[in-house]
């Protein structure tokens, strides 16, 4: 049996000569193309992230005030710092972080100031 010719004047190929592997569907698009969806993710998350890291800058300067306040007027300070870590670990929570423990080791949260964390 002859093989067909095409019209370049190649052969055109044969059942036996074609491969029975087929690339993964996965592969057969192409990489790197960013949808509206995946380019609103990725903006959605980096502000999470820049929202987080505002948050915790605010908490750290808000309990560096706490330690650096003994005198008159600490009530306010540590009522102020107490809110503002609140807020901080709501705003973690939310996102799906959910280790208070290690937020407490990690900024070194008074006790005093845990205690105030209560219920809203």
């Amino acid at each position: 049996m002859s093989r067909p010719r095409l019209r370049g004047g190649g052969w055109a190929p044969t059942l036996a000569a074609m491969s029975s592997f087929r690339m993964p569907q996965s592969l057969n698009a192409r990489l790197g193309v960013e949808t509206g969806e995946t380019v609103l993710r990725h903006e959605i998350i980096q502000e999470q992230a820049a929202s987080l890291a505002r948050m915790g800058e605010k908490t750290e300067k808000a309990l560096a005030a706490l330690r650096n306040h003994q005198g008159e007027g600490r009530a306010e300070v540590l009522k102020a710092a107490a809110d503002t870590v609140w807020c901080f670990l709501v705003q973690r929570e939310v996102m799906g972080l959910r280790d208070r423990a290690r937020v407490v080791a990690d900024y070194d949260i008074p006790k005093e100031v845990m205690v105030r964390l209560g219920a809203r």
